[in-house]
């Protein structure tokens, strides 16, 4: 094991995968001379050269278009876009033709796209570059979403999303790079589509992914002084949503929280907690709660952005509400 950073987790995984397939490479705008707009891939182009660590104009349609045309043909590229935000305008690509294409064909196409992109708040970016419309591309079926929370999972998720034949829309955290924890080393993957957990507990179970695991993980840490047993479900992938470990918790516990950065309204939490209720309705012995961003544009000043953005103090709060 060795204690890496979330952006050094990434950049291995690119590495390592640009190192085992030749088939592998990237594209985006300023990956390559620059390195990287959150500096992931800072040397790759003086290692792997311009045929396979492409700069791009500054068009998202193009990026994701030349993506899929590359994947149909045999290659496996990773297409960045600087900020999820830019996704909207790739939009047509990302969820109308990379998801379909091999249902539509029966079968015959294959698409091996990974789009890497940033999303999240907490930068003082504004409102229209810090959002979390994870849900949105979760809805669409053929599409892949993953969003670690770990530097492991960054690194075996992008390993695995990059070897998986199927479009996959990998999810960062923009304010997440300096992360820190322990990361296997060797080559591994982690299977997308499996939620993990994350901390083991008794009282309640605390549902999440990403930012919303850091600030979940805090959260039971300061539940624990004051003997409360949270449990913490990290969903790692929204599509394919594995809700296993998560009934499996909430029958034992027989409370919930789900903790997302995203608005609540038609949300990750709002799914999670419907299937809960679906699937294990007997087994609630309090209302679910869901922790979610204010529902208003992020906005720019820091102690507006931070009021607005779900912290620990609303995890705790939700918890000892459904106790």
């Amino acid at each position: 094991m060795a204690e890496i950073n979330m952006r050094q987790a990434i950049s291995d995984a690119l590495w390592e995968e640009m190192e085992r397939d030749e088939k592998v490479f990237i594209m985006g705008e300023e990956v390559g001379v620059w390195g990287g707009t959150y500096a992931v891939t800072k040397g790759f182009y003086d290692h792997f050269g311009a045929k396979r660590v492409k700069d791009t104009p500054i068009a998202e349609a193009a990026i994701v278009g030349a993506g899929i045309g590359a994947a149909l043909v045999g290659l496996r590229p990773v297409a960045e876009l600087m900020t999820i935000n830019f996704a909207f305008v790739a939009m047509d690509h990302i969820v109308n033709e990379a998801p379909k294409l091999h249902t539509m064909f029966g079968g015959q196409m294959k698409v091996p796209l990974v789009i890497r992109t940033a999303g999240g708040g907490g930068r003082q970016l504004g409102a229209t570059h810090s959002q979390t419309p994870d849900a949105i591309f979760a809805h669409f079926p053929g599409l892949k979403v993953v969003s670690p929370g770990t530097p492991a999972d960054a690194k075996g998720l992008l390993k695995a999303a990059i070897r998986d034949d199927d479009p996959v829309l990998y999810i960062e955290h923009a304010a997440m790079y300096q992360v820190k924890g322990e990361v296997p080393t060797g080559d591994f993957t982690v299977p997308i589509g499996v939620s993990k957990v994350q901390r083991e507990g008794s009282d309640v179970t605390i549902v999440s992914y990403c930012r919303g695991l850091q600030l979940s993980m805090l959260a039971a840490e300061q539940l624990a002084v004051e003997g409360i047993s949270a449990e913490v479900v990290d969903l790692r992938s929204l599509r394919p949503l594995d809700m296993g470990p998560v009934i499996e918790s909430f029958k034992k516990t027989n409370r919930a929280v789900v903790v997302e950065e995203g608005w609540p309204s038609y949300g990750v939490g709002a799914e999670v907690s419907t299937r809960l209720y679906e699937e294990a309705f007997d087994y609630a012995d309090a209302p679910i709660k869901r922790v979610g961003q204010k529902e208003v544009p992020l906005p720019y000043n820091r102690e507006l952005e931070q009021s607005a953005l779900p912290q620990v103090a609303d995890v705790i709060a939700a918890v000892k509400e459904v106790l």
